[in-house]
């Protein structure tokens, strides 16, 4: 009962609350195993290469939650650590089940998922009820987050250009390894105190070989692509679609669809083609690629190795030029565009090779 009375204070700051029913209660103990774990080796079978020794995990303070997940911030082997603490419902077995399958997925990507642009993970653990996932901590929080703290069109194209950078970066990378994020939104985009861009939360990620359809499937409406929305067959080029948004949001600092229900969005983007408005200032070049990456038509998405080419060049044209953007014109000639990446590659290869 200590534990239960401790655990009560410790989720409210202190603060002690209603009495919890018998559901909450079972899974507030279930909670507690891990915030006043007296420390083992946790492996199950197959599980040693990922496996948190918890005798060096220390819990901290709570700073995001879930439906059915915390996070927290801790210190695993001496590192600063995010720890996300996943509770299965005991009255649910089909949503416990899914949960399970969940972190198994997650767990499974995040191991093999290795660069500069995509979340680092250390270690995991398995206990049912509860789960635990152990990643590098983000001292700069949400992307989302960030945006909101500046004023509306208050970033400079320099620093919109290395954020949408260091996610089409990731975004390459992941879709490389043959894995959809199917979830990117400036909520899953952090920061560290570097200003680095990482891709984040891969709950509902799967390998593309295996996703199938979008029946049943539960994401964010206001950055979904069109035949996600639809339970249609989606692939990569729906990350494409929520990176274009992505970038909407770096230019504008607003929240897509604000004045609209999420359902309401859903419904407009699939039945009106609609799509947040671009600002008056928005240079021609974000306009271009933004159009393309959110295009109706998946096959007229550009793969992520191209966008990355893209804002490369951009980058170099604006060190070069500072007011590069304003006298940008978009390609008349669409072939001539698309063979851009083609142009820039053979030029670095030439400038290799001398």
């Amino acid at each position: 009962m200590k534990k239960i009375q401790w655990f009560k204070q410790i989720a409210n700051n202190g603060k002690l609350e209603r009495r919890l029913s018998l559901g909450e209660y079972k899974r507030a103990e279930s909670w507690s195993k891990y915030l006043v774990s007296s420390g083992a080796e946790i492996k199950g079978e197959g599980e040693e290469e990922w496996s948190a020794d918890m005798s060096q995990l220390f819990i901290g303070n709570k700073f995001a939650s879930g439906r059915h997940s915390r996070i927290y911030r801790g210190i695993y082997k001496q590192r600063d650590v995010a720890i996300k603490l996943i509770s299965q419902p005991e009255e649910d077995g089909d949503l416990a089940a899914f949960l399970e399958k969940q972190f198994i997925s997650e767990v499974g990507l995040l191991f093999r998922l290795q660069h500069p642009n995509i979340i680092t993970f250390f270690a995991a653990c398995k206990n049912p009820p509860v789960f635990c996932i152990i990643t590098e901590y983000l001292a700069g929080g949400s992307l989302r987050k960030y945006l909101h703290q500046q004023e509306p069109y208050s970033l400079p194209f320099s620093l919109v250009l290395k954020f949408a950078l260091d996610i089409a970066q990731g975004m390459q990378f992941l879709h490389s390894q043959g894995v959809l994020h199917r979830d990117l939104k400036s909520e899953n985009l952090l920061l560290g105190e570097d200003m680095c861009v990482k891709v984040a939360d891969f709950g509902i990620s799967c390998l593309e070989s295996q996703c199938g359809s979008a029946k049943g499937f539960t994401g964010t409406y206001r950055w979904m692509a069109p035949e996600m929305i639809k339970e249609k067959h989606h692939t990569k080029k729906v990350d494409v679609y929520s990176f274009g948004i992505v970038l909407w949001e770096l230019l504008t600092a607003l929240i897509p669809f604000d004045n609209m229900t999420p359902e309401q969005a859903a419904f407009a983007v699939c039945q009106k083609k609609a799509r947040p408005p671009f600002p008056s200032a928005c240079p021609m070049a974000f306009r271009h690629l933004i159009n393309r990456c959110w295009s109706s038509s998946p096959g007229k998405r550009p793969h992520f190795e191209e966008i990355v080419m893209i804002l490369e060049s951009y980058a170099e044209s604006l060190e070069r030029d500072p007011v590069f953007f304003s006298s940008y014109k978009a390609p008349n000639n669409r072939t001539l565009f698309q063979g851009l990446p083609k142009c820039i590659s053979a030029c670095r290869s030439a400038s290799v090779s001398e």
